[in-house]
Formats: C-alpha cells, sequence, structure tokens
C-alpha cells in the first residue's frame, strides 16, 4: 500500500469517527502527525533520488558525505544500496 494511499485512509478514519461530542476532540493534532509522516517521507525519497543522480553524474561518495556532513564510507553505507 503506498504512502499516500494510507495517508487517504486516515483521512478519511478521522472524518468517520464517531464521537461522543461531550468529550469530543478535534483531530487536529493526528492530521499534523500524517502530514509530517508524509512529509518525512516525501523527503527521504528526494535524498535518495538526489543521491542517485549524484551518482550517475560521477560524483563520489567522499562528495555525497560531505554534503550530507558524514564520511564517504557512512554515505556508502547508506546509500550505496540505492544506486546502481
Amino acid at each position: 500500500m503506498s504512502k499516500t494511499t494510507e495517508a487517504t485512509e486516515v483521512e478519511q478514519w478521522l472524518d468517520n469517527l464517531d464521537v461522543d461530542p461531550a468529550n469530543a476532540r478535534d483531530a487536529r493534532h493526528m492530521r499534523r502527525i500524517a502530514a509530517a509522516a508524509k512529509s518525512v517521507d516525501d523527503a527521504k525519497d528526494e535524498l535518495n533520488n538526489a543521491v542517485a543522480e549524484a551518482r550517475a553524474a560521477g560524483d563520489t561518495w567522499a562528495m555525497i558525505g560531505t554534503a550530507l556532513g558524514i564520511g564517504r564510507q557512512a554515505a556508502y553505507q547508506r546509500f550505496g544500496k540505492l544506486t546502481p
């Protein structure tokens, strides 16, 4: 299941909760958490794509590590399996 599908299902679930009005709380905190989690997933995807494109363009693991503030070996260990 994709992250977008999961987010849509969470939104639908929140919208359809049967809530006692006397003890009701709004769902703003849950919606904020869901939005933040999606942002993190999107950022991870963007970082993975950026690293893959940098490698395809000939950038070294040392250069990528420097951009990330980590060593070349740490960069390779983290992203090496994601790039050909």
